[in-house]
C-alpha cells in the first residue's frame, strides 16, 4: 500500500483517486472547490477543503511523508506551477502533475516535477493508434521509441512456436503475453504454438511494431 496526496477534485483527480482506492491504496485528497469535494466524497474518505497554494497549508500535510504528491489541476496552471514548487521545496518524494501545453508540460519539469502527463492528449493518442492502426488492438506508449501493444498474431506464423519464428532475435519483439477468449496467458514459453485466434501482447520499439503489422 502506498500513500498519495492528490490535490484537484476534477475528473482527473477523481478517476486517479478511484482507482489508487480500488489499488488498495490510501489517498488524501485537497479540493478548494467545495462542490467538487462534494462530488468526491462517495469515492475518497478524507478530503480537505483548503487552498493547496497556502504554503503553511501544504506543509501542515507533512508532504514528504507521502510516496506520491498528484497535481491534478487542469484549469490553472499558475496554481498548478506554484503548488507543485511548494511541494518540492517542501520534501515531496515524487510529483506527478498534469499539463495540457507542451510549454507547461517544461515548465512543471523544470520546477519540480518528476513527472508529466497530458491526460486528454494521451488518451487521444492513444485511441487513434487502437483504432486506427490495423491489427493493433490496444497500445501503452512507455517513451518516445517503446510501446507495449496488443497485437494479431501474423498470419506466418500460426502453427508455428515463439523458438521457431526466434521473435526476440529475428523480430527485436518480447512477447508478454498471449489473450484468447478474454483471458491472458503470461509469459508463454518458448513452444508456445501461434494460435489465429489468440492475440499476443507484445513490447517493442514503434518501428518493430509496425514492420511486424504490415
Amino acid at each position: 500500500m502506498k500513500s498519495v496526496l492528490i490535490i484537484g477534485l476534477g475528473r482527473f483527480g477523481r478517476h486517479m483517486a478511484q482507482k489508487l482506492i480500488d489499488e488498495g491504496n490510501e489517498v488524501l485528497a485537497v479540493e478548494k472547490n467545495e462542490e467538487r469535494a462534494d462530488n468526491a466524497v462517495s469515492i475518497i474518505d478524507d478530503i480537505h477543503i483548503a487552498d493547496a497554494t497556502d504554503e503553511a497549508f501544504i506543509k501542515s500535510l507533512g508532504v514528504n511523508n507521502f510516496d506520491l504528491c498528484v497535481v491534478a489541476i487542469g484549469d490553472n496552471f499558475q496554481s498548478a506551477l506554484e503548488i507543485t514548487v511548494l511541494l518540492k521545496d517542501l520534501g515531496a518524494k515524487y510529483i506527478l502533475a498534469r499539463a495540457s501545453r507542451e510549454v507547461h508540460r517544461k515548465l512543471l519539469l523544470r520546477n519540480g516535477a518528476d513527472h508529466v502527463v497530458y491526460a486528454e492528449r494521451e488518451m487521444a493518442e492513444r485511441l487513434a493508434i487502437k483504432y486506427g492502426a490495423k491489427n493493433i488492438f490496444d497500445y501503452i506508449e512507455l517513451s518516445d521509441d517503446t510501446a507495449i501493444c496488443e497485437i494479431a498474431v501474423p498470419d506466418g506464423w500460426v502453427g508455428k512456436t515463439i523458438l521457431q519464428k526466434s521473435v526476440r532475435n529475428k523480430y527485436n519483439v518480447s512477447i508478454l503475453a498471449t489473450k484468447k477468449d478474454g483471458v491472458i496467458y503470461a509469459n508463454p514459453s518458448p513452444d508456445h504454438i501461434f494460435d489465429k485466434h489468440e492475440t499476443l501482447m507484445v513490447l517493442a520499439n514503434h518501428a518493430d511494431i509496425d514492420r511486424l503489422i504490415r
